[in-house]
């Protein structure tokens, strides 16, 4: 079966009426844990972001806490299943600030660890590779929001 292109879709959705959609979109939230986190998100956390936000902090900060620090290699598959978790919590929300304010976070609590990047080409790879994602996205905000990140940007 091949899918159909999202234009086509939403084309189509168009048509249908409230209670087909409210339909459809049950029965998919059921097929994959992911767009139920999606609609969670969409119905329930994009209306406080701040609130999104933090929750997300504290789970990164979890998720970096519990990085095996004796074994470099269980270190970079903890620090790497953290910023998949990151990165799948940017995609839910449209907000730049926030991928910003998340990914920021991520960098300051990975440094925060102790976990020694230099020692790990990968780690040291993917800590700059955030940097550089951070200021893609940091040109894009406005000038008093740019001063402020690029300050905390600096201090990483």
């Amino acid at each position: 079966m091949k899918a159909a292109t999202v234009h086509q879709i939403k084309s189509e959705l168009q048509h249908l009426d409230a209670k087909t959609l409210v339909k459809l979109c049950l029965r998919l939230a059921k097929f994959k844990k992911e767009n139920k986190e999606l609609l969670t998100y969409l119905l329930f956390e994009s209306a406080d972001e701040e609130g999104y936000v933090a929750l997300i902090k504290e789970e990164i900060n979890e998720l970096l806490k519990d990085a095996k620090r004796g074994n470099i290699y269980l270190t970079k598959k903890s620090v790497r299943k953290a910023l998949r978790q990151l990165d799948k919590y940017i995609r839910y929300t449209e907000v730049q600030e926030t991928e910003v304010q998340l990914r920021l976070h991520f960098l300051t609590e990975l440094k925060a660890t102790g976990i020694n990047i230099g020692r790990s080409r990968i780690l040291s790879n993917l800590y700059m590779g955030q940097i550089k994602k951070v200021e893609k996205v940091l040109d894009k905000l406005h000038e008093d929001l740019q001063y402020d990140y690029r300050r905390n940007l600096e201090s990483l």
